[in-house]
């Protein structure tokens, strides 16, 4: 199996173009689905691959596993970067311009770093290791995980674990709720007096409201497609619910807004902005769009008296420095590294599986041909403990015949090498330097009894 990583993030493109390859949950079980079939159509694809698709508001990657053929990773790999331009309506050489690729322990080492947070635009910030998880229940879902990429991800959540309790990885980051309020509080003399308007229901909005709500702003409303789910927030805060249909009409009233739905298209257009802008009669607004694809028109962030905040602009916000995120750094580095190691020690013995199961079938082959003899011989009536005798022989004959084919065939520049194997296969160690010599010899004859071989 060959471990395969293909996908594009914050460091790579643009918030715009990101939000061209953004999937909602919803939409993942039936985009793997759709995925491994092109994937396992794909030219030189001797077996199905697994797959795992991973998106958030930073990042889209794509996970997969790959076995047969030596030549089908990069058709495999091809077929992937064109399901994934035709999927955001993106030349192949433009997307090509944006994406990464990293095979075997190289993309063993990105899934670990990406879980521990060390990928991520805020350095240790939590949330990516429970996107990570869901990412990994909908391939199960969707029957695309396998056990590779099952391993894979296990050993990333647990590598992950270490980091945040071994570290102070997480102690030295500023996460993209509190940077609003930051950023807002700079805006806003007193946050006390400011109205503030959520947009959306999801692990994003409850966080940054969470923030928001120990600053005691003057109200918050909470605006969501579902108005129960909109509620239930609401109720959490203090906060009143809204219909996210009556935005237009009441955005006028909010000093602050920030959105991040799952929407594919924008929620907040330029027409809007512009018409509570002159409602407000020009007093400034704080807009910020956590979402990927965008909630918020770009075009907003023209106008005057709008500070508008994408995801992308909050990065300078969260990154930290000094000598202890450094030394975190550093010592999240080296646990990554003894976790890829231990993940690609598992991965070359997965590979030698194929070769034990054919010994088994094999050795099973032998075990059954010599006591169909045995009782043959039995029923004869021939004697117990001649037919055991030869039930024993001819196991052993059979077991041995290929290592003495080998001994008897190897030329005298490998006969070395294989007197050695043999050794060590069979006598669990090296001979004796006179015994190693003499069988070094060419042989006379072979010693394997070939009729019964």
């Amino acid at each position: 199996m060959t471990i395969l990583t293909l996908g594009l993030n914050h460091t790579t493109a643009a918030v715009d173009l990101r939000g061209r390859f953004a999937f909602a949950v919803d939409q993942l079980v039936p985009t793997l689905q759709t995925l491994h079939g092109r994937l396992t159509s794909a030219p030189q694809s001797s077996t199905a691959p697994e797959v795992a698709l991973l998106s958030t508001c930073n990042r889209t990657e794509l996970y997969c596993a790959i076995g047969g053929l030596s030549g089908s990773t990069p058709a495999l790999q091809r077929a992937a970067l064109e399901w994934l331009a035709n999927t955001g309506d993106v030349a192949h050489d433009e997307l090509l311009r944006h994406t990464y690729v990293l095979e075997g322990g190289a993309a063993a080492r990105h899934a670990f770093r990406v879980a521990s947070g060390l990928d991520s635009m805020v350095l240790g910030e939590p949330q990516i290791l429970g996107q990570m998880k869901q990412a990994v229940r909908e391939a199960d879902a969707a029957g695309t995980l396998g056990t590779t990429l099952h391993q894979l991800f296990q050993r990333s959540f647990a590598v992950a674990k270490e980091v945040r309790t071994s570290t102070e990885i997480g102690a030295h980051s500023i996460s993209m709720a509190a940077a609003s309020v930051r950023l807002a509080g700079q805006l806003f003399e007193d946050l006390g007096t400011t109205k503030v308007l959520f947009v959306g229901a999801g692990e994003m909005i409850e966080l940054t409201a969470t923030h928001f709500a120990g600053r005691n702003p003057r109200s918050m409303a909470v605006a969501n497609r579902t108005l129960e789910r909109g509620e239930k927030l609401a109720n959490h805060l203090g906060a009143q619910a809204m219909r996210l249909a009556d935005l237009p009409e009441r955005l006028h009233e909010f000093d602050i807004v920030v959105s991040c739905t799952a929407s594919t298209l924008p929620i907040i257009g330029l027409g809007a902005v512009e018409r509570a802008l002159k409602a407000r009669k020009r007093r400034p607004i704080f807009m910020v769009d956590l979402a990927v694809p965008r909630d918020i028109e770009p075009e907003v962030a023209q106008l005057d008296d709008v500070y508008l905040y994408t995801v992308d602009d909050l990065s300078a916000l969260v990154q930290t420095a000094g000598e202890k995120r450094l030394a975190a750094v550093s010592q999240a580095e080296a646990i990554i590294e003894t976790g890829v190691q231990g993940f690609v020690h598992w991965l070359d013995q997965r590979a030698t599986v194929p070769l034990i199961q054919a010994l088994h079938s094999q050795t099973d082959t032998w075990r059954a041909h010599e006591i169909a003899r045995a009782r043959k011989q039995l029923a004869k009536g021939e004697d117990i403990e001649a037919v055991l005798e030869a039930l024993s022989r001819g196991l052993t004959q059979k077991m041995l015949h290929g290592a003495m084919a080998e001994l008897h065939s190897a030329d005298p520049q490998q006969r070395p090498q294989v007197v050695a194997s043999l050794a060590r296969l069979f006598l669990r160690g090296e001979l004796p330097a006179g015994q190693a010599a003499s069988l070094s010899a060419p042989p006379h004859g072979d010693p394997s009894d070939e009729d019964q071989a």
